[in-house]
């Protein structure tokens, strides 16, 4: 007995189209015969194929959820004529199926005498009706036919810059049949584990069947000055003691090139400064910020004129950073 479709994708009965569709891709993804070299791969991929072609039809789905496995042996219009409450359709011993389908074999021209069926009074020959689906006792056309490319996956590293500002890149993959480069077109903007689709360059299809996709995941490199949170970007803020005390404009190097950032008056270490839409860009959306987090440095060695004006500073300052809140 066949295998239940939905079984074979691993879906419930109600599941719905995008579900039917996953499902599918990530089987045939793993079963291709192209990425699976096991013995029973090329079988269980066609036995994917074909309860995904059946399924992704509303109707061929509709007659499979009647019918069963026998959806294929039922006569266009029977759902019609038995929904409608015309009739029914009957063996030559009068049993009658009403609003269903009977089960078991049939017997062909070369199995026996044709079984006929009679409708309102008129009798039909079931295998003139079928176009001969019986002859030779098989399911006709079980497995068989074009198979599609399977899609593929590789992962795109790129740095912070790269992912920002986007452009073209060419990529060589290594595969079975050799290394393949690529012209890729990087969106600006992207983020860590997005796809990039280059259609029709995954597997190759059998009997004339289109090619897969290939899926390009990024990755994104680590940093030595970001750190990417979806599209925000984090970056420190080097400043010094009077600016952090006074307040300034100083330069900041992003992603994107260098601009300015304000700090306000009495900025202490860890404050986050929030530049609206400089993070990462996005072209359908809104754009990622930007946070600078200040780090207040000094100097390692002090000049004379340093040390003194600092001594100075000490003396005739009354604050303490330790009950300061």
């Amino acid at each position: 007995m066949a295998r239940d479709f939905y079984d074979v994708l691993g879906v419930a009965r109600g599941a719905s189209a995008d579900e039917i569709q996953q499902a599918f891709r990530k089987l045939a993804r793993k079963y291709h015969p192209d990425v699976n070299k096991s013995p029973d791969a090329e079988e269980r991929f066609k036995e994917i194929n074909e309860a995904y072609h059946v399924l992704h039809d509303p109707k061929q789905r509709a007659r499979y959820d009647r019918f069963g496995e026998d959806f294929r042996k039922v006569p266009e219009g029977y759902e019609e004529m038995a929904g409608a409450g015309a009739g029914s359709f009957r063996g030559r011993g009068g049993q009658g199926f009403p609003g269903g389908f009977p089960g078991g074999g049939f017997r062909g021209r070369d199995g026996g005498e044709p079984f006929s069926w009679s409708y309102e009074g008129g009798d039909v020959d079931l295998e003139d009706l079928l176009g001969g689906m019986f002859r030779g006792g098989g399911r006709a056309g079980r497995g068989a036919g074009p198979i599609a490319g399977a899609d593929q996956e590789a992962e795109l590293p790129l740095s912070v810059e790269e992912a920002y500002q986007g452009g073209k890149r060419s990529i060589t993959l290594s595969g079975a049949q050799g290394p393949r480069s690529y012209d890729v077109n990087i969106p600006a903007g992207v983020t860590d584990g997005q796809r990039i689709r280059l259609a029709g360059q995954g597997g190759q299809g059998r009997g004339n069947a289109p090619a897969g996709d290939l899926y390009l995941v990024v990755r994104l490199e680590p940093h030595h000055r970001y750190r990417v949170d979806g599209r925000h970007i984090h970056v420190a803020l080097p400043v010094s003691p009077s600016e952090a005390a006074l307040g300034a404009t100083v330069p900041l190097v992003t992603p994107g090139g260098e601009t300015k950032v304000t700090v306000p008056p009495g900025t202490s270490s860890g404050k986050r400064l929030r530049l609206r839409g400089q993070g990462m860009p996005h072209h359908r959306g809104e754009h990622g910020d930007l946070y600078a987090e200040v780090r207040i440095v000094v100097p390692r060695s002090l000049g004379d004129r340093e040390r003194e004006l600092y001594e100075q500073l000490a003396e005739a300052s009354t604050f303490d950073p330790r009950s300061a809140r």
